[in-house]
């Protein structure tokens, strides 16, 4: 059996799901599907979608097959319909109305499986004054609200990465809209429509903040509040040798502690300045000179194994030696990519890295005999010989 077609493992075994090729927050929600076990097909165009990095390292396309098809060509869209016919969830990453214009939209695939959850992944929506227009992750994250309260005061936002925006807001939305969607339509035998916006679940993500905002809790600017940085004991603080340290502190039996592992305990008036925002400029100071006399490697030692909730601030090729990260297995390697591991995790049906990043179209006989769709392998069709004939 090759490995190809061995026997997945996760709580979505046996669920189908077609990813139609694109970048970022699409990819990423496949591969969350197919991390917990579901069969996904990523269908790719000729030349690739223009990531511009080895497919061979493209960790996101881990655990799928791939075939690849030409949408423009005369047979592409009725190649992918067969596939849709067969599948649970099919998703998408296209701007409003294009999958509609190439033969495979929601109509044309839904009148093939009135089953089929189709889930849509845009960054501004399927509607709106911006929805047909380009955008990317800090964009999106700019307009909710959600960008503004990174970085200091009187310092420009900080971009966080594409975390916030495409992965969070949008891949993990879209992954749970399409599961609530499938477990609809096999209590229904309906399908439908998931439009997930990356706008719309990064303004989710802010939903504790807005409540803050509204009891008078939370300082509508930068800086100022207890957890975007403005508290000095939830932050992150340099070392002696050009290292961080992240504090988070809050609770009050918790900064007693780390204050006493600072050896700021024996100031009686620091431990006043908990819960008196007047204080926190001083005690900021006060906290920046203790962490400045160390190495980040000497306040590990020293915070380890403490409930001050202090960690060092690692790189991403620390991250997998932490000690704890390394006893978790949080890291795994396969083909020679160190890559996080596939999460969460399930007593009954655990997950895991069965297969390496899909080359395109590697697989389209193995998935054409799987999923019983025999024209995925046929020759396409040469427009100039019809044309002639």
């Amino acid at each position: 059996m090759t490995e190809a077609t061995a026997p997945d493992h996760g709580p979505l075994t046996g669920v189908r799901v077609v990813e139609l090729a694109g970048i970022g927050p699409g990819p990423f929600a496949a591969m969350l599907l197919a991390d917990l076990g579901a069969d996904v097909v990523r269908v790719d165009r000729p030349g690739g979608p223009g990531l511009g990095i080895d497919p061979a390292r493209d960790v996101t396309n881990r655990n799928k097959r791939s075939v690849v098809v030409d949408l423009k060509a005369p047979d592409g869209p009725c190649r992918v319909l067969g596939l849709a016919e067969r599948a649970d969830i099919l998703i998408e990453g296209y701007r409003p109305g294009v999958a509609e214009r190439l033969g495979v939209g929601p109509e044309a695939c839904r009148a093939r499986n009135p089953r089929l959850v189709y889930g849509r992944m845009t960054g501004w929506g399927q509607d709106g004054p911006l929805a047909d227009r380009a955008g990317h992750d800090i964009g999106y994250i700019a307009v909710t609200g959600a960008l503004g309260m990174t970085g200091g005061p009187g310092r420009p936002p900080v971009a966080p990465a594409n975390l916030l925006g495409d992965y969070a807001g949008g891949s993990l939305y879209l992954a749970v809209g399409v599961l609530a969607a499938l477990h609809h339509a096999r209590a229904t035998g309906t399908g439908q429509v998931v439009d997930a916006a990356i706008v719309d679940g990064t303004a989710h993500l802010t939903s504790m903040i807005h409540g803050m905002l509204a009891a008078g809790a939370w300082q509508d600017r930068r800086g100022a509040n207890l957890l975007d940085g403005g508290c000095p004991y939830y932050g992150t603080y340099e070392t002696s040798d050009g290292g961080h340290m992240a504090v988070g502190a809050l609770e009050p039996r918790f900064y007693a502690e780390f204050l006493r592992l600072l050896d700021l305990d024996d100031l009686d008036d620091l431990a006043g300045a908990h819960g008196d925002v007047t204080r926190w400029p001083e005690l900021r100071t006060r906290v920046a000179e203790r962490f400045a006399s160390r190495t980040r490697d000497a306040w590990t030692t020293l915070f380890e194994g403490t409930d001050a909730c202090v960690a060092p601030v690692l790189s991403l090729r620390e991250a997998p030696h932490h000690p704890h990260l390394a006893a978790r297995s949080t890291f795994t390697d396969h083909a020679g990519i160190t890559q996080p591991a596939p999460a969460p995790r399930f007593s009954a049906t655990p997950t895991t890295v069965r297969t390496g990043p899909a080359r395109p179209g590697a697989d389209t006989e193995d998935v054409a005999r799987d999923w019983g769709v025999p024209g995925l392998v046929s020759p396409p069709s040469n427009p100039q010989r019809k044309a002639s004939s």
